[in-house]
């Protein structure tokens, strides 16, 4: 049994520890926000953050955690319901077009702005590097970031 640290809840798993956080975010606490796109770290869609700092979850065995705190798109909203800054942006800007890379496009948003709270076009763009949008929807992601900024 491996205990973790999710969304601020203490979640156990009897996943095998070399079993990928995504798989155990996906399949067993029915956390869908991550999303299996390539398997090999490149395209971002798998994305959570660890402590703070941005980490694919396609890549990751569950064992690694440790007691590190893992939060996923679902743990941005508070516990009224309210959505997160970085949510209400992408939502106002409709920067998701199929909506596949959006939930990692928000975690490196979020990412980002808990790091440089006001960051310049240049520090937006080496956030989202890793985050590919095969849909072409980074000039209105790129809006929602900035609006995330006020």
């Amino acid at each position: 049994m491996i205990t973790l640290r999710i969304n601020g809840e203490e979640l156990i798993t009897s996943a095998s520890p070399d079993t990928p956080l995504l798989y155990v975010l996906r399949n067993e606490f029915q956390l869908f926000a991550a999303k299996f796109g390539c398997g090999m770290g490149q395209c971002g869609s798998c994305a959570v953050l660890i402590d703070g700092e941005i980490r694919y979850s396609c890549l990751l065995p569950v064992a690694a955690i440790g007691t590190k705190s893992v939060r996923t798109v679902e743990g941005l909203s508070t516990m009224e319901g309210d959505l997160h800054p970085v949510q209400q942006a992408f939502m106002e800007e409709n920067a998701a077009q199929c909506g596949y890379c959006t939930s990692g496009m928000m975690i490196a948003t979020v990412a980002l702005l808990e790091e440089i709270p006001q960051p310049e076009d240049e520090q937006i763009q080496a956030a989202l590097k890793g985050q590919l949008c095969r849909c072409g929807s980074h000039p209105r992601v790129m809006k929602a970031v900035k609006r995330a900024i006020l």
